[in-house]
């Protein structure tokens, strides 16, 4: 009699486990997929009116304009976001948004070509950009060092842009000019090679056609 009390026992246990281990996954899984249905649903906002008015109607139509003369939008996602950069200087989420509503694909696709790619940028950049390649040949050539001695040099880590609005540095993964590894470009042009001894020097040469454009406005 006490093996069967037992047993019952036992079997009851398991039963009203299963039965709320049940309950605890079926909620779980009906709480993530609101998650995922919030993040994947197409962004209510008016194409043109922007949410937050961070930049002139101007940009936006000039943007739409572009878009509208594409012959397909179809695959002219990363296209549209580098004519997007270009017009506005980043990507910050009401462009994402306007772009994901102008092309009725959701805002988290963008954002996630966005964040995928490092070229693109969703914080203001500094008047010079300053990448510096971290790739397999730039890296073993001391890449690391090099990028540390411009955040030690500007005060900011990468992705950052000082508070003067002067320079912004950027990790990126190839440059594509490995043969001249270690590799930093500066506003698109190369230098090659690079020691740490050389980035006052590369820093300094931008400050001081700064001080030179500032000097012919003073004349």
């Amino acid at each position: 009699m006490y093996k069967i009390t037992l047993g019952s026992m036992h079997k009851k246990l398991v039963l009203n486990f299963t039965f709320f281990g049940i309950i605890i996954i079926s909620c779980m899984y009906i709480i993530n997929l609101k998650v995922v249905m919030d993040m994947t649903k197409p962004q209510e906002i008016d194409v043109m009116k922007p949410a937050r008015q961070e930049f002139p109607k101007e940009k936006y139509d000039e943007l739409k304009s572009f878009i509208d003369g594409l012959e397909t939008t179809k695959g002219a996602l990363i296209e549209i976001l580098h004519r997007a950069q270009d017009i506005f200087g980043y990507l910050p989420r009401d462009v994402q948004l306007f772009i994901a509503r102008k092309l009725g694909i959701p805002g988290a696709e963008v954002f996630g070509v966005v964040s995928f790619y490092s070229y693109f940028s969703t914080k203001p950049s500094g008047k010079h950009t300053i990448s510096v390649c971290m790739g397999t040949a730039c890296f073993v050539r001391g890449a690391d060092k090099i990028i540390g001695k411009f955040k030690e040099r500007l005060g900011i880590e990468s992705n950052e842009t000082t508070e003067d609005g002067m320079f912004t540095i950027k990790d990126v993964r190839c440059i594509g000019a490995c043969g001249l590894a270690p590799v930093v470009m500066v506003d698109g042009k190369v230098y090659g090679r690079v020691k740490e001894e050389d980035v006052d020097r590369i820093i300094n040469q931008y400050l001081g056609k700064e001080t030179a454009n500032a000097n012919k406005v003073l004349r």
